[in-house]
């Protein structure tokens, strides 16, 4: 297509939308007098926590090289409009892992039932440990103290590992390498198997950079938790806003058919 048809394509959709905004304007001064749906509701009353850390060409990875790139195409200054290419791994920043991802033939990330994206968000807290200890896991005795004080893990939970980790995301202590392994909290596979046996959560999440802690040396929780059918979310920030129970976790996972997984945005509703 020559660059003025492209231009021209651009400016209809410019003006089409102009129209459809202020006939969504009004539409949305009548709406006003409606209830509020519950949704908004509870948004209105106690309001949203982002989970999703900004990627960059910088961001860290697990295996250390940049895995983000995001190519200029189109400029404004130039063209009238902005266009990036973005070459992409899939398991980068703040990310979904789909049971594909460790498991030969389990749910690839666009078959994820919407109903799981959308759960109970259960914070476990671990800072204080892994403040003195980065090599430490979460356990089942973590999840039994959890419980002890919050009730009962719901059905369709997502159980996340507050770690205090997600603070050192822009410095070399996020992976944490020491040039042989990596150090940082993790699931333990004893907390996985209690998870699968004894509750009904879909998902976990860590602030790190893997569910398993860094210097695993056989993925055992990846291995436990993913072929179930289950799956996990990587790289969370903002936990420490978070209640330990009471908020509900949104999961914007992409949809593109067979991944194993891929960049989310993530949010927590209070």
């Amino acid at each position: 297509m020559c660059d003025i048809c492209v231009m021209n394509k651009v400016k209809d959709k410019m003006l089409s939308r102009r129209g459809f905004l202020g006939t969504a304007a009004a539409a949305g001064a009548g709406a006003a007098l409606l209830p509020a749906s519950p949704v908004a509701a509870a948004a209105h009353g106690t309001g949203f926590a982002d989970l999703t850390h900004t990627l960059h060409p910088g961001f860290p990875t697990f295996f250390g090289e940049p895995q983000f790139k995001a190519d200029q195409l189109f400029n404004f200054a130039n063209d009238g409009f902005n266009l990036f290419n973005l070459t992409v791994n899939e398991h980068t920043g703040t990310h979904v892992d789909a049971p594909l991802h460790f498991s030969a033939d389990g749910a690839s990330v666009d078959e994820i039932p919407l109903g799981q994206l959308i759960a109970p968000l259960c914070v476990v807290n671990i800072a204080a440990r892994a403040a003195e200890d980065a090599d430490t896991q979460l356990t089942p005795d973590d999840l039994e103290a959890w419980i002890a004080a919050n009730g009962d893990i719901p059905e369709n939970a997502c159980v996340a590992m507050h770690s205090g980790w997600a603070a050192k995301v822009d410095g070399e202590g996020y992976r944490n390498f020491d040039g042989t392994a990596m150090h940082f909290p993790g699931f333990h596979v004893e907390a996985v198997q209690m998870l699968m046996e004894s509750t009904g959560a879909m998902s976990i999440a860590v602030d790190t950079l893997s569910l398993d802690f860094g210097p695993s040396p056989d993925f055992a929780t990846h291995y436990a938790w993913l072929p179930s059918g289950r799956f996990g979310i990587e790289c969370l920030a903002g936990l420490d806003a978070l209640p330990a129970a009471g908020a509900t976790i949104i999961v914007g996972a992409p949809k593109h058919r067979g991944g194993s997984g891929g960049p989310a945005r993530i949010f927590a509703m209070m």
